[in-house]
């Protein structure tokens, strides 16, 4: 196969595998009754350990009124609280509640294993390629993202 054969093939299987992860992440926000805005700003929060409204925004790619509905909806849920944050007392954090990260761990648990298990059959010098290329691909995405954000179609 050539090379650029081999580049097509992969980026076909990377399509899929977005395509997987997008299917994994429905049946995960369909179980924990939230749509995937809700889902994504869930996992953002449990990440970071929590994060202002204006962070959760940034980092989720919202407008502030789409985030605060959001919050508004976690919260309604019990899968997320606004609290001062002990180190300025004028901000508000927002975290993740104990409820949604046993739920998620619940649901997302099982896949570190099974990942793990994958990637154990690959050499250092492999998993360190598929490592930067996946550091690479999200910087790519990130751009992308930006790029299309500035357009109108």
């Amino acid at each position: 196969m050539s090379k650029q054969s081999l580049i097509g093939e992969i980026t076909e299987a990377v399509v899929r595998f977005q395509n997987a992860t997008d299917r994994v992440d429905a049946a995960a926000a369909s179980a924990l009754g939230v749509n995937r805005t809700d889902l994504l700003c869930i996992g953002l929060l449990l990440r970071s350990g929590g994060l202002t409204a204006g962070q959760l925004a940034v980092e989720a790619g919202l407008s502030p009124a789409a985030t605060t509905a959001a919050i508004e909806r976690l919260e309604g849920f019990g899968y997320a609280v606004r609290t001062k944050d002990d180190a300025d007392r004028r901000r508000v954090l927002v975290t993740a509640t104990p409820l949604v990260a046993g739920r998620v761990e619940k649901l997302y648990g099982p896949v570190r294993p099974s990942g793990t298990a994958v990637l154990s059959r690959y050499t250092r010098a492999e998993l360190e390629t598929i490592h930067r290329f996946l550091v690479q691909g999200e910087e790519l995405q990130d751009r992308e993202a930006k790029r299309i954000r500035g357009q109108s179609v």
